[in-house]
């Protein structure tokens, strides 16, 4: 029932109106180009059906012994059905399976039927809608609600499973997560550049760039290459903590599952699932802490483990870290393939992750940054990001003076103008203020480094950090300092009072403690002759200053 390699079961948006295709069709559009958009895939699924495209993909045209991902659906049916032919009814490919002797799509067999009374199956055991069975942690309508995708749509249940069995932790006792996680509370993120945002061009990229990455994943990683496992689900699983596979067992490739899953459906044909535990991980790999492979996932060099986003995202600050302090080694699908080194074409670094608490979710985070020409370049190459990086870390340390300038102008209209009376409670309101600034430059942090580095003259580059400074930096901090001055809580008549002086402050500070003269009117020669540019004379000027502003 439900077969997806001859079946229409996946819904396309394509070329202005929608259509539903079986998965061979579905991968032959994305080689085409053609798919706008998957209508039942939700965000936070993305990267979990953009890995699984691409890791069959890979595995299929390996073993079709392919040099390009074909174009039309026969060709990927007759390449995706040879991964399985010990199934030649299609088996593993079937949303639906009632022996339980046998897999399903992304739900393993049992050694024999017995092994259904393992299954929950009582009525509020049962999942009836798609999302309820998503990644468990969001089921408890933390983030996202749970049991509100009523349509038992086919496709809907297929991202559902495949997204659980593949990018799901530790939930709790005898539900174990994926081996590509640093531990239970982990996550999967995802790095890689792609010539285009869309579906199919970034799948083709990935797909052609993992195969060129093969021995190296070889080399790198206690993986078999050949007969080594591909499609876990495919293999008999009754839960127990013997039948565990180790990393040596599997391919580079390998298409993983975490949990005993299977979907049945009534005679009406709405799908429900019924779920059993384990006692032990369907691969023994926690002692590697997410080092296992995954193309897409940074490892960390001084600690020894893969990359867990935290709460917050893919900020500017994070990003930095990432790619240019030279302590995370790269994914391989964030270089350069060598046919891209050769290209001129323009790449988008695409960064994404759900990130995972403790009982909750704690947000789907993406993050597409467009590269230009002279930092592509660096992809991989050995030291090439480290100029870019020392570029970003000045302008953080802008941004920061800028930021501890701001707290203090805040803290001043907080007071009500009586810089005397400063205390924790107006340092406490002024935070929010200061930590907006973040917000503000990162939605052009990396346009302007980019900038700056493609530069060839340290004049040509200081008038690109002015412009940047004075505009986004400077301004946005002015603005919120207006808007908090506007929305504090003091009387009206020490507004105005307040207002001027914490304005005061904010420009007396820029212009000594920054050293940033050059902001106000004079050259950046005069400003660079600043005596503030002395550690001591500084702390002394700012200290006069405060002095004059409370007199």
């Amino acid at each position: 029932m439900l077969n997806l390699l001859t079946d229409p079961i996946i819904r396309l948006a394509a070329g202005g109106g929608g259509t539903t295709v079986s998965l061979p069709e579905t991968c032959a559009a994305l080689m085409r180009d053609e798919v706008d958009a998957f209508p039942a895939l939700r965000p936070h699924q993305r990267h979990a059906w953009h890995a699984f495209i691409v890791q069959l993909g890979a595995m299929a045209l390996r073993r079709a012994e392919l040099d390009e991902p074909p174009t039309d659906a026969k060709t990927w049916r007759d390449a995706i059905r040879a991964l399985t032919p010990d199934f030649p009814d299609d088996e593993p490919w079937r949303l639906v399976v009632d022996d339980i002797t046998k897999p399903a799509f992304m739900q393993p067999p049992a050694s024999s039927d017995v092994k259904w009374a393992d299954y929950k199956t009582g009525r509020d055991d049962r999942m009836e809608t798609p999302d309820s069975l998503d990644m468990l942690v969001t089921s408890k309508n933390h983030d996202l609600k749970s049991a509100v995708d009523d349509s038992n749509q086919s496709d809907a249940w297929l991202f559902a499973i495949m997204t659980l069995q593949t990018a799901e932790g530790y939930p709790g006792s005898g539900n174990y997560g994926i081996s590509r996680m640093n531990g239970g509370l982990g996550n999967r993120p995802a790095f890689s550049i792609t010539p285009s945002k869309r579906h199919g061009p970034h799948a083709r990229r990935d797909i052609s760039a993992l195969l060129e990455y093969r021995e190296r994943l070889l080399d790198e990683y206690p993986m078999r290459e050949e007969n080594g496992v591909e499609l876990l689900w495919t293999r008999v699983w009754d839960g127990a903590k013997a039948e565990a596979f180790t990393l040596g067992d599997m391919d580079p490739f390998y298409i993983e599952i975490c949990r005993r899953i299977r979907l049945n459906a009534n005679r009406g044909g709405d799908i429900h699932a019924v779920r059993a535990t384990s006692k032990g991980r369907r691969i023994e790999a926690e002692k590697f802490n997410g080092m296992v492979g995954d193309p897409w996932t940074p490892i960390n060099r001084k600690e020894g483990k893969s990359l867990t986003l935290s709460k917050g995202g893919f900020t500017y600050k994070r990003m930095v870290d990432y790619l240019t302090s030279g302590d995370w080694q790269w994914p391989p699908l964030l270089e350069q393939t060598e046919s891209e080194k050769r290209s001129p074409q323009t790449m988008t670094l695409v960064a994404r992750a759900m990130v995972r608490g403790q009982g909750k979710t704690e947000g789907y985070y993406e993050r597409a940054i467009p590269l230009k020409e002279k930092v592509i370049r660096t992809f991989g190459r050995a030291g090439g990001p480290e100029e870019l990086g020392d570029i970003a870390r000045e302008r953080i340390g802008e941004i920061r003076i800028v930021q501890g300038i701001l707290r203090h102008a805040v803290s001043v209209a907080a007071a009500g103008g009586k810089t005397s009376d400063i205390g924790d409670e107006h340092r406490a309101r002024a935070n929010p203020w200061a930590n907006k600034l973040d917000e503000v430059v990162d939605v052009v942090f990396f346009d302007h480094i980019q900038e700056a580095f493609e530069k060839t003259t340290n004049a040509e580059r200081d008038k690109v950090r002015d412009e940047w400074l004075n505009d986004v930096v400077v301004k946005g901090a002015r603005g919120l300092l207006d808007q908090a001055c506007d929305s504090l809580p003091f009387p009206a008549i020490q507004r105005y009072r307040a207002r001027v002086r914490a304005r005061d402050v904010f420009d007396a500070r820029l212009r000594r403690d920054g050293g940033w003269s050059f902001l106000f009117g004079k050259t950046r020669e005069e400003g660079d002759k600043c005596p503030s540019k002395n550690p001591t004379t500084q702390t002394n000027l700012q200290k006069e200053t405060q002095m004059r502003l409370l007199k």
